[in-house]
């Protein structure tokens, strides 16, 4: 099933999931971008399906809704104009089966979809990263990471941000002799020069590359210790230690 990137802002990525019976827009921060390619490409959405309630993910969610008559699915009833209020299990939309996942975190109430091996994440976890603490806790977004980091290796990973040579500039400090951080940076870089999107991902090469589902690895808990030496190898911590180690990375 294809997916459409479209970007907004400075490096947000709204996506157009199409699917044999409809066409789902996931996480509008802004309405016209939207408008401006389901015109150009004559495509009528069905559905918005929105991670978390912050304003880049939703600020053009009931323009979009009103617009087109379609339904907002989430979890957040600060969500404008949710119309179904979502939660973990499973989701069956325009006849195509979706799992909801509650991956708390980034948010209290973050969620994500996961459809056909195509994970729609939005700021739970990027390429090589994962979102700020803004209302949760380490360890939920540890447990979070974890459950998506147990998908399977061909899992496409759709995130909702191009923060990938940061990210990557980041594990290449905090893994230095992973070599497939390496190859991933100088790919990444073509990719970003070619002005393509570094995504999607997949599973499996983010638990071979992505400090943040990497905590229980040797070189990870030395480089926590590094940053504060009383991190010691709970993951919990050594995951605590490198998300405060990357909120001030430059």
């Amino acid at each position: 099933m294809p997916v459409h990137f479209i970007p907004a802002f400075t490096d947000n990525y709204i996506y157009v999931a199409e699917t044999p019976k409809g066409a789902w827009i996931i996480d509008p921060g802004c309405a016209e971008p939207v408008l401006d390619w389901c015109a150009e490409h004559t495509l009528r959405p069905s559905a918005i399906l929105c991670t978390h309630h912050h304003a880049d993910h939703t600020g053009g969610v009931e323009a979009l809704a009103q617009y087109f008559g379609i339904p907002v699915y989430g979890a957040n009833p600060r969500i404008p104009g949710l119309t179904h209020a979502v939660a973990e299990g499973r989701l069956t939309l325009d006849a195509e089966m979706l799992t909801v996942l509650e991956v708390p975190g980034h948010t209290r109430d973050h969620i994500a979809y996961w459809w056909k091996n195509v994970l729609f994440c939005g700021d739970t976890l990027f390429a090589a990263g994962c979102g700020r603490l803004f209302e949760g806790t380490a360890a939920q977004m540890f447990h979070s990471l974890q459950r998506l980091a147990a998908l399977p290796d061909h899992t496409a990973v759709y995130c909702a941000h191009e923060y990938t040579l940061t990210n990557l500039r980041f594990a290449a400090q905090a893994d230095p002799d992973n070599p497939v951080i390496v190859q991933r940076q100088k790919e990444a870089i073509a990719q970003r020069a070619r002005n393509e999107p570094t995504l999607p991902s997949d599973m499996a090469l983010e638990r071979a590359s992505n400090p943040f589902l990497r905590c229980r690895e040797p070189a990870l808990i030395r480089s926590a210790n590094a940053f504060d030496p009383a991190t010691g190898d709970d993951p919990v911590r050594v995951f605590s230690a490198l998300r405060r180690w990357k909120d001030h990375f430059s």
